[in-house]
């Protein structure tokens, strides 16, 4: 008994990194709309990583020069429109 959960808990901790790498999505691979996502981190004021609705992971890029992340925070939830990948533009559902 003690062995098979030995097992088990040394499979779960190799599987887990698989599991996460498994989660994140190219931004080029999501179909053009509008998402509602959830700020994790601001990598710059034109990239924004962020946590879609289903679970999975991203890094946003700014499609145009008037789109600045620079202006939203960490938690933060964003209605993006998205077009090949890159933000056209967005809004901060979350009050300040």
């Amino acid at each position: 008994m003690k062995r098979s959960l030995s097992l088990i808990a040394v499979t779960l901790g190799l599987l887990g990194p698989v599991c996460v790498r498994a989660a994140t999505v190219s931004s080029t691979a999501i179909p053009d709309g509008t998402y509602t996502v959830k700020v994790e981190k601001i990598v710059d004021s034109k990239h924004v990583q962020v946590v879609m609705d289903n679970g999975s992971e991203t890094t946003l890029t700014a499609g145009r020069s008037t789109v600045d992340f620079s202006k939203v925070q960490p938690a933060d939830q964003i209605k993006v429109s998205l077009i090949q990948g890159t933000v056209m533009v967005y809004l901060d559902l979350t009050s300040h």
